[in-house]
């Protein structure tokens, strides 16, 4: 229930970044399909296949199946070293404090009413941009906690050559680049002493590292946490 509260605060978010974007939101009157007319879901795909016997369709759900134990059994043992080594799975909600959510609703909503309070908003003024909305508010527990956490990256530096000692860890693809930042409670600040390479943006990650009630400022985004990171591998979809 909290991670559907928290991206439904990030869809207000994106909602009100095409609002001072200058863009106005009309309702839109749905259009009934063409009789006949295929659903984006209908017909067949690249790679499917037809008249299937009992014995290919046995062999194809064991394969599924097979995959399905695997995963649970890596996932079993990603978990048993965790707890071996003290380092807790965290997700984004447990970042958030009790009562945070009801707080941002009520930022978010107030946001909306200046936007839509009927005055038009000149483009390059201050209300024109995007704004990150939120507090600094922490979970005390949290603090020099070893923690695991997945997330998208999103460095301070571009190229594919460039080697990043720092850079935020968001919960959704595109935060602070083509969409509102998340708030600073939903913001991580990653530093590491080992550079690295941060080629595909797309491709979230895991992180593991000390985390730090520890806020930093960046023309990105605020962070009210920081992670002193030991290790990033690659999320398993």
């Amino acid at each position: 229930m909290r991670m559907k509260s928290i991206l439904y605060l990030s869809s207000v978010a994106l909602i009100a970044l095409v609002v001072a974007c200058g863009q106005t939101a009309e309702p839109e009157t749905p259009v009934a399909p063409a009789a006949g007319a295929a659903t984006a879901d209908a017909g067949p795909k690249v790679g499917d296949k037809i008249g299937e016997g009992d014995a290919e369709k046995a062999a194809r759900k064991a394969e599924k199946d097979a995959a399905a134990l695997d995963k649970a059994a890596e996932t079993a043992r990603i978990n048993a070293d965790l707890e071996a080594r003290g380092v807790r799975n965290v997700a984004w909600e447990d970042l958030m404090p009790e009562g945070e959510e009801e707080r941002l609703a009520q930022m978010y909503q107030s946001q909306m009413a200046t936007l839509y309070g009927g005055a038009a908003i000149a483009e390059g003024s201050a209300a024109d941009t995007s704004v990150q909305i939120g507090t600094f508010n922490t979970v005390p527990d949290l603090n020099g906690v070893s923690v695991r956490i997945p997330g998208y990256t999103v460095p301070f530096e571009y190229g594919s050559k460039a080697e990043i000692t720092e850079f935020l860890l968001v919960p959704y693809f595109g935060a602070c680049i083509h969409s509102p930042p998340p708030p600073p409670n939903q913001t991580i600040f990653v530093r590491t002493d080992t550079p690295i390479k941060l080629k595909d943006l797309a491709q979230a990650v895991w992180i593991e590292g000390t985390m730090l009630a520890q806020t930093q400022e960046s023309d990105l985004a605020d962070a009210a946490y920081t992670i002193e990171m030991t290790s990033i591998a690659k999320y398993e979809y």
